[in-house]
């Protein structure tokens, strides 16, 4: 039996598959707008459809340059499908794999441009709680775009789910959410981008666990002035972090600033964007023949 499809799109190619369902490329068959599309599984349980609706509740609080934007949720009988904006840009993930470790100044750029989308994220009471590079979108200009939020939750909700590798503290003990669960995350990522290694390793989940519970944060692995960041950002206590990805934002700022230079942001970002437009055969939208509208 054919699979449903949003009537007015055509699929051009498929994206990614996983458990909750597929997201694909597609493009208006009216105005040739690319969009993404994510697709529910069919004969998805009561619960995974409500899951789905939450994403699209989550996604759609969220208006920030720095997030890929929410064009709509679409039911229909059983079938559900997000609508949303297509990034043209590589995975973090697959920059990481090529060029880690970063320059400081791409590491901090990256940094501050996913704090800034968590931020809009937290300012609508949302938290992601599965920032990782793999959810995280460079395009050619080099600013980076926060993408999936698919297991995101109101602050202050459940947080036991998430990616082990970069998962705080309070999330492998089933405490509530905050921003500041974000903020590990993204710091996570930060020290990921500046060693080349995560945090703490990538041994089974035990390990993991037993490091993100127990173990020294690694500040001492960065250079000097970047320290504090990693050592506020990761620190076990979430009362110890940020209270916000905006208040970090603005320590960042100092931080980068002082050790780099004022002009360190948009050397971060011709990094950023040289790494990209290396890895071009990767953007969705160029790859097939598409131009975002």
């Amino acid at each position: 039996m054919a699979q449903w499809r949003v009537p007015e799109f055509e699929e051009v190619r498929e994206l990614g598959q996983g458990a909750q369902g597929r997201v694909v490329l597609a493009r208006h068959k009216v105005r040739g707008t690319p969009v993404a599309i994510k697709y529910l599984t069919a004969g998805a349980a009561p619960e995974a459809r409500d899951r789905f609706r939450d994403e699209a509740r989550m996604l759609g609080r969220v208006d920030d340059p720095n997030v890929a934007r929410l064009y709509r949720l679409v039911e229909h009988g059983d079938d559900l499908a997000i609508v949303m904006e297509a990034v043209d840009g590589v995975p973090f993930k697959e920059i990481l794999r090529r060029h880690a470790p970063l320059e400081p100044e791409a590491a901090l750029t990256v940094l501050k441009g996913s704090l800034l989308g968590l931020a809009a994220a937290h300012a609508a009471g949302v938290v992601h709680r599965d920032y990782k590079p793999a959810n995280v979108i460079v395009p050619a200009d080099g600013r980076s775009r926060l993408i999936d939020f698919g297991i995101a939750v109101v602050a202050g909700g459940a947080s036991a789910e998430g990616t082990p590798l970069y998962m705080a503290p309070e999330q492998w003990r089933g405490e509530p959410a905050t921003p500041a669960t974000d903020v590990y995350a993204a710091t996570c990522v930060f020290y990921e981008a500046l060693t080349g290694r995560r945090p703490y390793g990538n041994g089974d989940r035990a390990s993991i666990r037993a490091g993100h519970l127990g173990e020294a944060v690694p500040a001492e692995d960065v250079a000097e002035p970047l320290r504090p960041l990693i050592a506020r950002g990761m620190a076990k206590d979430p009362a110890d972090r940020p209270v916000s990805a905006s208040a970090f934002v603005g320590h960042l700022d100092e931080v980068a600033g002082g050790a780099y230079g004022p002009d360190w942001e948009s050397r971060g970002m011709r990094v950023l964007a040289g790494a990209a437009v290396a890895l071009a055969a990767l953007f969705p939208l160029a790859a097939a023949g598409l131009v975002p509208a």
